[in-house]
């Protein structure tokens, strides 16, 4: 029976223990025999802006050095690339390359992505996308491998395989897609579609060390102690829900993926190599549960006392908040806008996609749960 997920144990960061953890997690899997000399492989991570390795906010640096280092001796072309949030232009990815540490695939033999083309993609199969703005370096390989990091999100409730297409759009037109699927489920249909277009040849997940809380960018680290690799990012995605304590019905992409029939309904329904349950964290913190609930049939005053006691949004710290208006930049239903010197979000228009949150260089916007929402949930 082939294997469809496989988790080891990678305690830390130090360049030997990633390596062999990537292969020992590949092997079950078939490893990397698939490589050949002379082909070009796209490693598509997780960038998602200027932030340091141990903020648990990117895929780490050793990780994609090391899969470099394995790939490079295959005699593979390797190019690392990602289109985080801002344009997908050279001086901008180049500034997040030199701040996330990326010089180490270079080190290890390998490019980091200089192609900033950007193309229509024209994807009929897909449900809910059947085409998109798209990041042309990626469907320029041969390969594409699909090195994600689990991590909380805002809106998904986990960012991690699935997701971590997103970046294949270039980053000015991500609010874009934001603003066509408004509702949590339409927008994680939506990145499906966008798994099964870009067809990783294998997936690859960075959970040594986590990001739990607010997530996915200025959430908390958490140590974990695992690489998993999988024949599918749905799969992957399956068994990382379970790893954070997440059911299937609060991580929208699995639910959708389960739906469509692309992994199966339980974890434990996989072939699995190695024991996810000595990597599970069921404390780990996760973010309030977000629904859009659509209160358009009552009456105004119920249809406002609802929303303000159920409504999950986004929550501004103003002290932390140095006004400079990112969140506005990023916000595809113009929401946000700087006030006096810091940020508002008009609750009317904010449509719930948690870019500002997702983006905010201060972490100074998070998810909020009112509290009458907290105290029924007890």
């Amino acid at each position: 029976m082939s294997v469809n997920v496989s988790i080891v144990r990678c305690g830390s960061y130090e360049p030997g223990s990633v390596e062999a953890a990537i292969l020992a997690a590949a092997e079950p899997l078939g490893g990397f025999g698939w490589v050949k000399p002379g082909m070009t492989v796209a490693v598509k991570t997780n960038l998602i802006s200027r932030m340091p390795p141990e903020s648990a906010a990117i895929t780490h640096p050793e990780c994609l050095a090391a899969l470099t280092r394995i790939l490079v001796r295959l005699g593979a072309r390797v190019v690392v690339g990602d289109s985080s949030g801002g344009p997908f232009t050279a001086a901008w990815i180049h500034a997040v390359y030199a701040g996330t540490g990326m010089e180490a695939v270079r080190k290890s033999g390998g490019e980091l992505n200089e192609d900033f083309e950007s193309v229509e993609a024209r994807f009929p199969e897909g449900k809910t996308v059947k085409s998109f703005p798209y990041t042309a370096w990626l469907k320029k390989a041969d390969a594409i491998i699909d090195f994600a990091k689990l991590k909380t999100h805002g809106m998904a409730n986990m960012t991690c395989a699935v997701k971590n297409f997103f970046g294949s759009i270039p980053g000015t037109r991500k609010p874009e897609q934001h603003y066509l699927h408004q509702s949590v489920e339409e927008f994680c249909s939506m990145l499906c579609d966008l798994a099964l277009y870009n067809a990783p040849r294998l997936t690859l997940v960075d959970a040594v060390d986590c990001m739990e809380g607010n997530g996915p960018s200025h959430g908390t680290p958490r140590h974990m102690g695992a690489i998993l690799a999988a024949d599918t990012p749905f799969n992957a995605d399956l068994v990382c829900a379970h790893l954070i304590g997440l059911d299937t019905a609060d991580a929208p992409t699995v639910a959708e993926s389960i739906a469509r029939g692309l992994c199966p309904a339980d974890w434990r329904e996989l072939s699995l190599a190695g024991d996810p349950d000595e990597f599970a964290i069921p404390d780990f913190e996760k973010p309030p549960r977000n629904r859009k609930i659509n209160f358009e049939s009552q009456s105004p005053w119920l249809r406002a006392f609802l929303r303000r006691g159920f409504g999950t949004g986004p929550r501004i710290d103003r002290a932390m908040c140095v006004g400079c208006g990112k969140c506005a930049e990023v916000c595809p239903a113009g929401a946000a806008r700087v006030v006096k010197g810091k940020a508002k979000i008009t609750e009317k228009q904010c449509i719930r996609c948690f870019c500002c949150q997702e983006f905010c260089p201060k972490g100074a916007i998070t998810v909020h749960r009112p509290l009458l929402a907290r105290l029924l949930a007890r």
